[in-house]
């Protein structure tokens, strides 16, 4: 808990809309004027849920081009507080959260305004580990986490298919640098595709909502972030 921080202000205006998905909920955004077939990329919140910020992020992916998907991994809810916040993580299901995030790879690639035949996942922190997840069960053609829970399980990470963008913070307690660096050698040892990118930075450094966001840092993480969705889905 003492890593997060709860958001401090409120989102810009949204321009998507709430879909319902898998008996769920998500929030769609989708570039203007654009036609299918669009690249997608599935957005995965952090710890506090889908809420105006994480759905403004999705904007901002719609905005590049991307048809963005925002799931909900809660179930509704949404974190007023790091005790909520803890509490509804450690609610979730793995394997309904998993199932959640496989209709979303499916329904970017069956609905007619999208269409997708190239698809992304984009997470932090909670959504970041679930961002990794994900491409190990479905053939994601990128992947970029910022700071969520990793494996180095070589025989596991084999089954990722597309390239890899880590975002870390160095001063990350919860991801530690130790971390890191399992993950980029076990990524490097099952033959896939990565970058990984280090800040001098805390845990959840790249919410600009937040009381310890590092602006350079994120700026540049998003830079990087920009990069890779252009170089993998968006060619």
């Amino acid at each position: 808990k003492a890593m997060h921080q709860l958001p401090a202000d409120t989102a810009p205006l949204l321009s998507g809309q709430m879909i319902d998905l898998a008996g769920g909920r998500a929030y769609l955004s989708l570039p203007a004027g654009a036609t299918a077939p669009l690249p997608a990329v599935i957005v995965i919140h952090e710890w506090w849920g889908l809420n105006a910020n994480v759905s403004h992020w999705a904007d901002r992916l719609a905005a590049e081009g991307y048809a963005a998907l925002a799931v909900d991994l809660y179930g509704g809810a949404v974190a007023t507080s790091a005790d909520d916040a803890m509490t509804y993580m450690k609610a979730v299901d793995d394997g309904q959260a998993l199932a959640t995030l496989t209709a979303a790879y499916d329904f970017l690639g069956s609905d007619p305004r999208i269409l997708a035949t190239r698809r992304a996942a984009i997470g932090w922190c909670f959504g970041g580990g679930w961002s990794l997840q994900l491409s190990l069960a479905r053939p994601l053609d990128a992947t970029v986490i910022y700071y969520g829970h990793l494996i180095d399980d070589v025989a596991r990470l084999k089954s990722i298919k597309g390239p890899v963008l880590g975002i870390f913070g160095n001063k990350d307690r919860g991801i530690p640098p130790a971390a890191v660096d399992a993950f980029d050698r076990a990524l490097t040892e099952a033959g896939v595709q990565h970058d990984i990118h280090r800040y001098d930075a805390e845990h959840a450094f790249a919410n600009p909502s937040n009381a310890i966001y590092d602006q350079p840092a994120a700026t540049d993480a998003w830079e990087q972030t920009r990069a890779f969705l252009r170089s993998t889905i968006a060619k």
